[in-house]
């Protein structure tokens, strides 16, 4: 295998002046919707619907991109078509792939996605890159932010960013051998913030809910926001000595795939913003409830038209006498200076199939 400078597909402008780098691994992702249940062994179920797109690491690169934020990707891609329709993907949403390469003989990770009654299962099969975060990133580039996957090891990337002033956001994924290792929690000292959903929180601090597990995790980094799906999130910033709790919004959610990335990414939007924990929270909450009404992970996340048309929606249902839009539309006032003045363009949705060159 070999690994080759990214030349036959353009991308956006070189790494400088970012406002936030990441790396990880693209998916291709293949999302079924409206299933009824989990298959079982010797079954056939059909699904109400289906969409193909970027996924993994690639859900949050693209939901930083969309709400402006000058996004820097390092990750590897495959030289099969699954590559192409990624690398092509990201470089179309505007994400800089300068610090990614394609590797030549290296089949694209693939996920199947079952989105069922509001969450989803993931089949997935995948080899890991030739090239390492370490070797794709080297030196980091500057940049205002940054997303940490927390590992068995830490990247020595991390303690080099940190050194350049980055702010540094941490996430966690499943534990396969659900052994959930304390010692991860030892990387949080390099974080300016982390970002766990509840069952991730409540099994690496061994406690039972997720406020416990939130003021554990509050003795280790500055900022810990916990995700509690339907119950909303809650979260300390030990800077500012704030802690607050934020529902979640009422959603008819058809996807759940990749709403942990985009609320991490809208958190990180508001953080550059300078925002308080619970306008970050807010706003990451909306993100996140309006991307799970969409297929897939990436190409689910809201563009500033979606929240703009969002916030239109509930401020007509609260003109015509709703209490309860009323008071949502107060709460998300801060949406009048947040979102950009001009022309909003639709953004990309997931598509069923991937298109032929003649479509393109």
């Amino acid at each position: 295998m070999s690994e080759t400078p990214p030349s036959a597909l353009t991308t956006p402008s070189g790494s400088d002046g970012l406002d936030v780098i990441m790396s990880g691994t693209v998916f291709f992702d293949m999302v079924l919707t409206g299933l009824p249940s989990l298959p079982s062994a010797g079954t056939e179920l059909p699904a109400e619907g289906m969409g193909a797109c970027p996924g993994g690491i690639a859900n949050l690169a693209v939901a930083a991109t969309r709400l402006g934020l000058r996004t820097g990707l390092a990750s590897s891609f495959g030289d099969d078509v699954y590559g192409d329709f990624l690398w092509r993907t990201l470089v179309e949403e505007g994400v800089d792939l300068s610090l990614s390469r394609r590797i030549d003989q290296w089949h694209s990770p693939v996920t199947v996605s079952l989105a069922v009654h509001r969450d989803r299962a993931m089949v997935t099969h995948a080899h890991d890159s030739p090239l390492s975060a370490a070797d794709l990133l080297g030196d980091p580039p500057p940049a205002a932010a940054g997303v940490v996957h927390l590992g068995e090891q830490p990247e020595p990337w991390v303690a080099q960013a940190r050194a350049h002033g980055t702010l540094l956001f941490g996430d966690v994924g499943w534990d396969a051998t659900e052994q959930w290792p304390t010692s991860t929690l030892t990387q949080l000292a390099d974080l300016h913030a982390f970002l766990p959903n509840s069952t991730e929180a409540m099994a690496y601090t061994r406690t039972e809910d997720p406020r416990a597990a939130l003021m554990h995790l509050a003795d280790l980094v500055p900022i810990v926001v916990v995700t509690c799906g339907g119950q909303g999130s809650i979260g300390l910033d030990a800077l500012t000595g704030e802690e607050e709790w934020v529902p979640s919004l009422p959603v008819n959610a058809v996807d759940a795939t990749g709403a942990g990335d985009v609320f991490a990414a809208a958190f990180i939007a508001g953080t550059l913003r300078e925002w308080p924990l619970r306008t970050r929270m807010a706003f990451a909450n909306l993100c996140a409830a309006l991307s799970v009404q969409q297929v897939g992970g990436s190409l689910a996340a809201p563009g500033w038209g979606d929240v703009s048309d969002w916030i239109a929606g509930v401020r007509k249902q609260a003109a015509a006498g709703s209490r309860s839009a009323a008071v949502l539309a107060h709460g998300y006032e801060f949406l009048d200076e947040a979102i950009p003045e001009g022309p909003r363009n639709a953004v990309r949705r997931a598509g069923a199939t991937i298109a032929r060159f003649s479509d393109a």
